[in-house]
């Protein structure tokens, strides 16, 4: 509970990234965990209280980006409140506009007004903010561009997940999904 560790943690991981010529780390996972069914998040994330993620996910980044290290927020715009994992199937976010504005994005907003360097975007299906029906939100101009880029202003680098994932590879073709990605406003693919 002592958060200054978290703080700590996030220097000495960025000395030892930088000492192996690491320039980007791949955290803080900046998702709520507020599905109790959720296969995959548990403890990668800081918990279920919306305060408690951004916290903490607060001095991570501070702790990296201080390290010289850039901070990647992760999994855009929540991976929390899902029952499915991405590595298997595309989940499916089922809140609302108000609830992912008050609660999954919330972490991701202070991430951004407090200068998180860059964004890592999950393959989800989030209907509240794409009605296209199983757009993996990796592959949504809306949401990459629309809401990450424009709504909420971040200026910074977007890396999508891992396109090997079952959660966006099902989708389309190697080469068709890649083209999709970036269309859709990503900087850097991940296993492409």
């Amino acid at each position: 509970q002592d958060e200054s560790l978290i703080y700590k943690m996030g220097e000495e991981i960025a000395r030892q990234c930088r000492r192996l010529g690491i320039h980007v780390n791949f955290a803080p996972d900046a998702d709520i965990n507020n599905n109790i069914l959720n296969p995959i998040i548990g403890s990668r994330a800081f918990g279920d209280d919306r305060e408690t993620v951004t916290r903490k996910s607060l001095l991570y980044m501070n702790g990296l980006q201080d390290g010289h290290v850039l901070a990647t927020a992760k999994h855009f715009p929540g991976h929390g409140n899902t029952d499915a994992d991405s590595h298997l199937t595309l989940p499916t976010v089922r809140s609302d506009s108000a609830q992912l504005d008050s609660t999954e994005l919330y972490p991701f907003r202070a991430l951004i007004d407090s200068g998180v360097g860059s964004m890592m975007v999950a393959h989800l299906s989030v209907p509240a903010l794409d009605t296209i029906l199983y757009n993996p939100s990796t592959l949504s101009k809306k949401i990459v561009t629309g809401l990450l880029r424009d709504k909420m202003n971040f200026k910074g680098i977007i890396f999508t997940d891992a396109l090997n994932m079952k959660g966006v590879s099902t989708c389309y073709k190697p080469g068709v999904l890649d083209k999709l990605a970036l269309l859709s406003g990503n900087d850097v693919l991940l296993y492409s």
